[in-house]
């Protein structure tokens, strides 16, 4: 049983300045791509269409505003309880927040897709390669899009995607894979970096520590979803057990402060809270079970907003 996603790098070059806000870079990547992406891919008549045929057939319906209407699947809501799926990406774009790019200077940022349709990363390419034309930023400087690479991962070398000196797309793509199995002697204490602000909902409210069985269901939950949604299908262990053996890992050491940040939604107007906690735990325990779905909360992050860039993880051996 494995987790099979593609970790792509996108690289610029700037024709102009351009300036990233503090703590929002990857919201600012999230709110132009949606902009864009729903301009060139977007069925015109599904934006009122309650069909899912109509639905079912639009890019941006199915990418960037995934629902059970939107797949035409009739089946209810995800696996996670939720009517509004969660998106087939994240954004990797902490070193951006607050930079100044200056014209003639390279960037990137890092995008995990966990849709397995080739086709999705054409879009995202033909997106940003018009927002690069357009301009990215709260000053809109605008500037090239000139490759785009997989992120080598576990053995696997990086795979070119698109050179803009050759207007090349690879035509088919070997996704990234991680296997869920046991690890081999695993480490008895682990720490966990939260990169970004995370959020962790337990019954209903949001966690006030990363105790490990609310970080591993709420993970374990996530993995399982985009799995059953974009990927191989649900995750096949029973996660009452699993809840259970979660449970006898010991947090040792907590180490967290809270940080507020808002968004405005350019759509609505409305301004949203995507703060949260930071920081970093120490557990002790038996992880051999679940090193793996800590390896790969690292590319799909954990908790609530992780499209706008919340619930980055590291995680390392103390």
């Amino acid at each position: 049983m494995n987790f099979d996603f593609f970790p792509l790098r996108f690289e610029f070059v700037a024709r102009e300045s351009l300036f990233f806000p503090p703590g929002k870079a990857a919201n600012t990547l999230r709110g132009a791509l949606g902009v864009m992406f729903r301009r060139i891919a977007c069925v015109p008549q599904c934006v009122r269409a309650e069909t899912c045929e109509i639905r079912s057939s639009c890019p941006y319906a199915k990418i960037f505003e995934p629902t059970m209407t939107h797949h035409g699947t009739g089946e209810g809501p995800s696996p996670s309880g939720l009517s509004d799926w969660p998106r087939p990406f994240v954004f990797r774009a902490r070193h951006l927040d607050g930079r100044t790019v200056d014209a003639g200077e390279r960037f990137w940022f890092d995008l995990h897709v966990f849709s397995l349709d080739g086709a999705a990363i054409a879009y995202f390419i033909q997106t940003f390669d018009a927002l690069g034309e357009e301009g990215l930023g709260p000053g809109r400087g605008r500037a090239d899009l000139v490759r785009v690479c997989t992120i080598p991962l576990a053995g696997m070398p990086s795979q070119p995607v698109y050179e803009r000196s050759q207007q090349m797309i690879t035509a088919k793509l070997v996704p990234a894979s991680i296997d869920l199995g046991p690890r081999c002697s695993p480490p008895r204490r682990i720490r966990v970096d939260f990169l970004s602000p995370t959020e962790l909902k337990h019954h209903h409210k949001i966690a006030r520590r990363p105790d490990f069985p609310i970080h591993f269901g709420r993970l374990r939950d996530r993995i399982s979803t985009l799995r059953s949604l974009y990927g191989c299908g649900p995750l096949e262990i029973g996660f009452e057990e699993s809840n259970t053996r979660a449970a006898t890992v010991q947090m040792i050491r907590c180490d967290i402060r809270r940080e507020e940040s808002e968004r405005r939604s350019t759509r609505t107007g409305h301004s949203h809270s995507i703060g949260g906690f930071v920081g970093s735990a120490e557990y002790e325990g038996d992880f051999a079970e679940f090193l793996p779905y800590l390896e790969i909360g690292r590319w799909t992050g954990v908790g609530r907003q992780v499209v706008w860039g919340k619930g980055e993880i590291a995680v390392r051996p103390v």
